[in-house]
């Protein structure tokens, strides 16, 4: 009986540690560990499924939503993205979007998680086997609004092309998800000027990652190779 009141102890300081950990200012170096120990402890399996109790969901609804970290990523329904970095209520702004391309729409979204929340980290989250992405590779033929989306997926996968050559390979289709994610960093500095400015104030950290659907891992790709000349 002892040992369950201590195993019950543990878990309430656990579970208000990480309701002040959302409240409290973070730098965007302390938001990616967090992000980084919460996918970890998903893939272990080992989830502490935080912040998701009456009391928190209360709060935020009386308080507002005050996240640490802006993330854009697919729409697949295999890349639940709070669930893949163990995160609760009001803890992580979410976009999602077939491509995890960035429009109008999207960079919108983005600036109201960066500039008006003031998330100190945005994350633009491709993954392994993108649908999306893996349509442009091969050139399928898509109907409906789809080719107007997936028109941001080109200049990626023709870089890709560019080096692993033309035929659909899993090699090509891994470039262009990489360079997809880079992609739509590029396509929000060169329509979202408030985004661009909070990372030339040092108030905004953009970077890349891409998660695997079958490990659970995600793999970290840090800022755009290219952001100095970006940022000129």
């Amino acid at each position: 009986m002892k040992t369950i009141h201590l195993i019950l102890i543990a878990l309430f300081f656990f579970s208000f540690n990480f309701q002040v950990r959302a409240q409290e200012k973070k730098s965007a170096d302390e938001v990616i560990e967090i992000l980084k120990s919460g996918n970890q402890r998903f893939v272990n399996q080992e989830q502490m499924f935080p912040n998701l109790d009456e009391k928190v969901r209360k709060k935020n609804a009386t308080d507002g939503q005050h996240p640490y970290a802006t993330i854009i990523g697919c729409s697949d329904s295999r890349v639940p993205i709070e669930y893949i970095f163990d995160a609760g209520i009001g803890e992580i702004f979410v976009i999602r979007v077939a491509g995890n391309v960035v429009n109008i729409d999207e960079a919108g979204s983005i600036e109201y998680g960066v500039d008006h929340l003031h998330t100190p980290v945005l994350v633009v989250l491709g993954h392994t086997n993108c649908g999306a992405v893996t349509a442009v590779a091969r050139g399928d033929h898509v109907h409906g609004n789809i080719p107007g989306l997936v028109e941001n997926i080109k200049p990626a996968v023709e870089k890709a092309k560019s080096t692993c050559g033309h035929e659909f390979s899993h090699h090509l289709l891994n470039k262009s998800i990489e360079n997809n994610v880079f992609q739509s960093i590029e396509d929000l500095f060169s329509i979202s000027s408030t985004s661009l400015d909070l990372v030339k104030a040092g108030k905004l950290k953009v970077v890349g990652a891409i998660y695997d659907i079958e490990t659970g891992s995600v793999e970290w790709l840090g800022e755009h190779p290219q952001q100095e000349d970006m940022l000129q």
